[in-house]
Formats: C-alpha cells, structure tokens, sequence
C-alpha cells in the first residue's frame, strides 16, 4: 500500500486562534481544523474504555434485560457494531496494542504478555514470574529469548504500586534489570518494545495531554515508541499484587462505599486478603481494585492528576480498562465457603445464549454504573458535547456456554507434548505461552515439521487428548504473522470450542484464542449528537485508533500500522469526510 504523509502538523496550523479558544476551554490543545462531527460541536475529548472480556451479546443481553441502563443510555445516542473482532491472538497485551496501534501482531510485533523474540537477549536477572537471567554480549548474536511484558517485571509485583519508590505506580515500577535486552544489551521498555507508533505517541506530539489507567506497569506499551512519556499520566495499580496490601496502599478517596471502612480502605472479601490471594480471585474486590482507576477518570474529567492531587488539563485522550466482568466470567471462588448474595461461587454463564450467573450480573451492574458516573461527571464539567465516548474489549472470553469448558493441561496440552523442541527458555518457570491456544516456539525452527509430526501421532484425531482443532506451520502460518520475523511462532495451535491448556481449577473460561467468543467484543461509539444506530458489517477493534485520531482533528494515517495495514477509520460516524 502507498504510505500517504500525514498532515498533522498543517492540521494544527491551520486554525491557531481556535485551537487557543478550545485550549481554554477544556485543557487540550491538540484540536485546531476540527473536522469532528458534521454540523455538531466538535470533538475535543475520546474517552476509550475497554471492558475487557465483555462480549457483543453480553451488551445486547444486558440492554435487553433492563441491568445496564448506563449503557443502554450511551446507546441511545451512539452507534453499535454486532461484528467486531478483536486481535489474534485475544490475549490483552496484543489486544490493547491493537487498540492503541491500529495494527495486528503481524506489524506491531506483539503476541502475547508472554512470547519470543529470536532477535532480543534474556534479562540480567531472573524475573519475579521466573524468566531466567542470562548473559548478553554488546554487539553478539542475539541468543534469543521468552519475552515477559507482565507483573514479572516490576520492581516489587506484591506491592499495589509495584514497589515504585515514592509513588503510586507507573514506569517507576518498572525494575530495568527484569527487562529483556537487544543486541547492545540495553533493557527493552515496553514502549519500545511496540514496533508501531500509537494514538498517544501522536497526540502528544502535537501537542495533547493524554491519560492512561491499566492493570500493569508494564502496559505503559500503550506510548509506542520513544522515552516513555508520550502518556502524560499513566497509572497502573498493579491487579496480581497481594490483596493483603490495599487497606495500607489504596488512597483513601475511593468511589465504592463497599471498599471503605471507618474512612479508610477495606476490601470486603476478607476470605480472599487472608488467603493472600490477588485481586482476580474475588468477585468482590476486584471491583475495589477497579475503582482505583475509576477514581482516577474521574479526577482527570474534573481537571486534575490521576490522583487528584494536582491540577491538570482535561485529557485529549484517556481511559481506562476494567478488569470486573473478565473475573466474573472465568471464576470459580476458592478463598472461602461462601459468597454473599446475591453472588454466586462460579462465574460465568448460565447457558448457551449468554444469561449471566449472580455473580458475573454483579460485575456487568458494577461497570455500568461506574461508567454512569463517568458520564455524569463529563456533563458535570460541561465536557459530555465534546467529548467522544468509544466502550470496546481488548479481548472476549471462551466459551460463553460455561458447560463446554475443558481444562487440559499437562500432560495433555502441546507445550508439555512438545517440551524436548521448545527454545530453553519456554520451558523456564515461567512456562510456554498456552491458554486457550497455544503458541510455541522452538530451539530449533528447521524442527518445525518433525515437532508437528510428534503432536499429531501424540494428538490423533482418533484419540485428540489435546483437543486440537487446527495447527498452524510453516505456509500457514503466514495467515497471521510475517514468515521470518524473529517474533514469528514456529506453531500455532487453535484448540477446540472450549478447550484450556491452562489446567486451571479456577476457571471456567479463558482468553487468548481465536474462536467466536473469544474475539466478538461489544463496541459503542457514544456523543450527545449521534443518532442510535447498528452495524453489521465486520469491524475490527484496531480501527478504534485512527478513528480517535480522525475524531480529533489528527490524520490516521500518523499511524505506522495504518499506513502498513491500510486500517480504515470504524464506519457509520457522523465524523467530517466519512
């Protein structure tokens, strides 16, 4: 495809006198030629938020049925898309790239939290997750290595803020030393480990405060390139820290009365803090955890610091990602006897059509009331006409129909099977990249078809204790990835409807794969001045980026992926030249 030149810097000279009124206005300089909506008033704010794991029918179910009014309401002035799929593979980190990229792991070079990289060296010191330390001589051969972009690389992953010194999180809790390194062996950040520019790495150059709120230090990715400050204030309380630590870390200004005792922070499943278990093992406090980044939206709006500590502009860009209704899908309670009602001690679904169990009702009335309040406060601050609200998921879940949930783990799963082929480092503590797919890398690519040949006798469709569906080499994998990249798995594996190589107990439903419940996600682009309305034709979560950039008056085409990929700007919005 011709790459087209962007034209952002004429964008923001063409019109200085209105960018300076807007600048007054709400904080945010970044809009100057305004294409924004036809005839409306144009857009000067894009709140994204990635309700990770809700499905399309989880919000036709929901609106339907009378328990989420907050986004029933945004419906009613926006335009729904039925067919939207996420990345492949579905796991969060490729899923929120895509978001912030507008490409595919085959241009942004993002797989999966946990991956490969031929061409990049182990870190100095072995992770808190277990990556192995290894050497790196400047200027050698890269020995190649598991990449790690998780908890595992902060300075202290226990701690809610990560163990970053003086603070509440962000980059600074970030230990350099758990980083994997490139070929000079400097540690790769995560920003940098992102091929592709984002949304953030665009708006702030020209200009734009942008925000972020996400559930790892590591996914200050969302950046792109460069040295870690195009995200203007990222927060990034860390959700697999010991829940032991909220009442001392948390600050007291939280928005859920649930979460406050006697004026100061308190987690109410007490069952899950003495069990030192992480946010994600309790229905009940993973709403807690994320309130902290509800606060935090909310400050933002109101023309302060994540924290509220501090004034600060109105963000061009900012958002957040709640983690609620991914745990109530894919839980099953283990801290306790018991859960209150109207909870349930398994998550999930109820049947094959999506009727959620008390227990995922609950999140879905959580995340929607938190997003009314979102709402509330943008017409509050005289923002809610400027501002484009876009509510997607980085990624599905599998399967929907609760029932069809299989964990096969080792010794049954492909990585186990294939354990004497497998790069050292996949078979580290850390372990391969399997949930509801599989991704493997070998020591060894000229191995490839041997490797297959051993799954496929160990596997047969006779006796398929692996429950593979379809395995992905050599040709085929050109289908998703570029054949040679150094990040280029060796094999890809797609199981069957339902199928998990994570062995878990405590789940009933997973991520990262390719099936329909995995990927089809709800996205809903939301202003006062839209009228309702549904698409049906086959949208990806990657044009949420060049749409957020056309929105503010920026080109799409400042993003690298756009111009590789050709990503289009989502269709159906009353957005000037579409």
């Amino acid at each position: 495809m011709k790459k087209r030149k962007s034209t952002n810097k004429k964008l923001l000279a063409s019109s200085v006198l209105g960018a300076c009124l807007l600048a007054t206005a709400s904080g945010s300089a970044v809009r100057a030629d305004g294409p924004g909506l036809r005839g409306g008033i144009p857009i000067s704010h894009v709140l994204l938020i990635s309700v990770d794991g809700m499905h399309a029918l989880d919000y036709l179910n929901c609106v339907s049925g009378g328990y989420c009014p907050n986004l029933a309401a945004l419906g009613n002035n926006g335009v729904n898309y039925l067919n939207t799929s996420t990345s492949k593979p579905s796991d969060s980190f490729p899923g929120l790239m895509a978001l912030m990229t507008g490409g595919t792991p085959r241009t942004m070079g993002v797989n999966y939290d946990v991956a490969y990289d031929r061409a990049l060296n182990p870190p100095l010191y072995t992770t808190g997750n277990g990556l192995p330390g290894g050497s790196c001589t400047p200027g050698g051969t890269p020995s190649g290595t598991t990449t790690e972009y998780d908890e595992g690389i902060d300075l202290n992953q226990n701690l809610l803020n990560g163990g970053a010194p003086g603070g509440d999180g962000g980059i600074n809790a970030i230990n350099p030393n758990y980083l994997i390194r490139d070929g000079n062996c400097n540690p790769v950040y995560p920003w940098n480990f992102v091929r592709d520019n984002t949304i953030f790495g665009v708006i702030h150059g020209a200009g734009g405060y942008t925000a972020w709120s996400d559930k790892h230090p590591s996914y200050s990715a969302v950046g792109g390139p460069g040295n870690g400050t195009n995200v203007d204030d990222y927060y990034s309380p860390e959700i697999n820290s010991d829940t032991a630590n909220f009442a001392s870390e948390a600050p007291p200004q939280l928005v859920i009365p649930a979460c406050i005792k006697s004026g100061k922070p308190y987690l109410p499943d007490q069952y899950a803090v003495s069990a030192g278990d992480t946010y994600t093992g309790s229905f009940q406090d993973i709403q807690c955890y994320d309130g902290l980044k509800v606060n935090a939206i909310l400050n933002e709006i109101n023309g302060k610091n994540h924290d509220g500590t501090a004034r600060a502009p109105v963000p061009a860009v900012f958002g957040m990602n709640f983690q609620a209704v991914s745990v109530g899908q894919k839980l099953i309670y283990k801290d306790g006897p018991s859960v209150p009602a109207p909870y349930t001690l398994k998550g999930g679904y109820t049947d094959s059509i999506g009727t959620p169990t008390g227990s995922l009702l609950q999140e879905i009335e959580f995340v929607d009331s938190s997003i009314g309040q979102m709402v509330a406060e943008l017409k509050t601050q005289h923002l809610i006409d400027s501002t484009l609200i876009i509510i997607t998921a980085k990624h599905g879940q599998s399967p929907i129909d609760s029932s069809r949930y299989i964990p096969d783990g080792a010794p049954n799963d492909p990585a186990t099977i294939l354990s004497s082929y497998l790069a050292p480092s996949e078979n580290s503590a850390l372990g391969p990249t399997e949930d509801d797919v599989a991704l493997l890398w070998l020591e060894n690519s000229s191995d490839t078809a041997a490797a297959v040949a051993a799954l496929e006798t160990a596997s047969p469709a006779s006796d398929n204790i692996a429950g593979i569906g379809q395995i992905f080499s050599g040709p085929s994998i050109g289908l998703y990835y570029n054949i040679g990249d150094s990040r280029t798995p060796d094999i890809l594996i797609t199981p069957n409807i339902g199928v998990t190589y994570s062995n878990s107990k405590k789940k009933l439903a997973e991520h990262g794969g390719f099936a329909h419940d995995d990927v089809n996600v709800i996205m809903l682009a939301s202003n006062p001045s839209f009228n309702a309305a549904t698409v049906t034709l086959p949208v990806e979560t990657r044009q949420v980026a060049p749409t957020i950039l056309k929105a503010l008056g920026l080109d799409p085409y400042s993003l690298q992926a756009v111009q590789t990929e050709g990503t289009r700007v989502l269709p159906g919005l009353p957005l000037n030249g579409y």
